[in-house]
């Protein structure tokens, strides 16, 4: 199950006999919205030429056990957080202006989204940047993903949580105050950003679980929170999560917030599209976490689809306005100061 989507990319360049490009082949489409980094030219269309290129170059070093790096964002201290076997994992640290040791200032985490296949850290570059400027130290992680690793979600977990670890236990270090350190992501990267905060499993064997791994709040972008057929969902969300089956190394509900959504969790935030799939399990998540006393609510927004919050998509209309939401809830929280204006 593990080489499924590397041999579904394989079946779409052996079935490309007549239809070039994803504008008319379904199975290049599919690879496309798979592997956006296959598109070299970023002109939104997927070849077979450019398929067949990063399956060489990409997939086979996967294969193989070579693992590519990803994107990293430019600026940002950088540090490596973990390594697996020759893998060295790094996260990128951007502070305010004239931080100091002791300051003890908010923190936050982000994890980038990419169906934990790709994409890289340089997705929360701009919004590193921007709570830097607000005094926050923001922090955006690299993880291992299926396309440049042999892994499935739990893996990915536990690198998640191996951060989060490594940030707290460097609090002194980088000026943060450890009580007041904050996860955040997109998509599947949204997912990682509750996950540390909701399951005690998915520990690394090299982390020290004396030091914890969860946040003091929580900031998601159209994150993936139920992974696990649910009655109370519809048939389309069920049978669309059953489809994606194999991603995981346990059983879903083990890797499914929504199976953890009543426990006791942080302030959470979650900005939807009203358009995007994933907002139905989200509302599910949002409905159950209140019932149990948790302060957990969800923006939408009309007609938006699933990564409408990406810094300079759609001239960046969106990124400012959820990044207004983003900063009127840290300052709720009293974690940072009010703008004046």
């Amino acid at each position: 199950m593990r080489r499924l989507p590397y041999i579904a990319l394989a079946l779409a360049l052996a079935l490309s006999l007549h239809a070039q490009t994803s504008e008319d082949n379904d199975r290049l489409k599919w690879a496309l919205k798979r592997f956006p980094e296959a598109d070299t030219n970023k002109d939104g269309v997927l070849t077979k030429a450019e398929a067949t290129k990063f399956k060489e170059q990409h997939i086979g070093k996967r294969d193989r056990g070579e693992a590519t790096s990803a994107k990293a964002p430019e600026g940002g201290e950088v540090h490596v957080y973990k390594t697996v076997g020759d893998v060295k994992l790094p996260l990128y640290v951007y502070q305010p202006d004239g931080h100091k040791a002791d300051a003890k200032a908010p923190a936050i985490v982000f994890f980038f989204g990419g169906g934990w296949t790709s994409g890289s850290p340089s997705q929360f570059e701009h919004q590193c940047k921007d709570l830097a400027s607000r005094g926050m130290v923001a922090i955006t992680v690299e993880y291992r993903v299926a396309s440049r690793h042999p892994v499935k979600v739990g893996d990915c977990i536990e690198d998640a949580k191996s951060a989060m670890r490594w940030v707290r236990s460097q609090a002194s270090e980088l000026g943060i105050d450890p009580d007041r350190i904050a996860s955040g992501g997109g998509s599947a990267g949204g997912h990682l950003g509750a996950c540390v905060a909701v399951m005690d499993d998915f520990n690394a064997e090299t982390d020290s679980v004396d030091v914890s791994a969860k946040p003091n709040a929580m900031v998601l972008f159209n994150p993936a929170m139920a992974l696990a057929p649910d009655k109370r969902m519809s048939d389309a969300y069920n049978d669309r999560i059953t489809q994606r089956k194999g991603r995981a190394r346990v059983p879903a509900e083990k890797v499914s917030p929504l199976t953890y959504a009543s426990t006791k969790q942080p302030p959470c935030i979650m900005f939807f599209g009203t358009a995007d799939g994933l907002l139905e399990g989200a509302e599910l998540y949002r409905d159950d976490s209140q019932a149990a006393g948790n302060a957990c609510r969800i923006v939408t927004y009309e007609g938006q689809g699933h990564g409408f919050f990406n810094h300079g998509r759609g001239g960046g209309k969106h990124y400012e306005l959820t990044m207004a939401e983003t900063d009127k809830f840290l300052v709720e929280l009293g974690w940072l100061q009010p703008t004046t204006k």
